[in-house]
């Protein structure tokens, strides 16, 4: 597994940036070029306006493509992307 981890600075749009992240991951047909997206997290930091985007995909060439995808897309609003970084899944555990 492979990880697209993305940093904003949320300001005051953290509502809008929870909404439209949760309407695009509940939505039946994902963003173009997001359909090998294996799983999204996003975590917030309210207090601060921060937050994270943790993207998980099955191999190194889909997070290619998704990066691609997600770069074309514009937060918008107050919301400004900080930082991407890649990262492969060494360990991961469920409870």
């Amino acid at each position: 597994m492979h990880a697209r981890v993305a940093r904003f600075e949320l300001g005051e749009d953290v509502e809008r940036m929870v909404e439209e992240v949760r309407r695009d991951t509940e939505s039946d047909a994902p963003p173009a070029g997001l359909e090998d997206a294996k799983e999204v997290m996003l975590f917030v930091d309210r207090a601060n306006g921060s937050g994270m985007a943790v993207i998980l995909f099955e191999s190194e060439e889909a997070m290619k493509r998704g990066d691609e995808a997600l770069n074309s897309m514009s937060p918008g609003g107050s919301v400004r992307r900080t930082a991407v970084e890649f990262y492969e899944l060494a360990v991961r555990r469920s409870a």
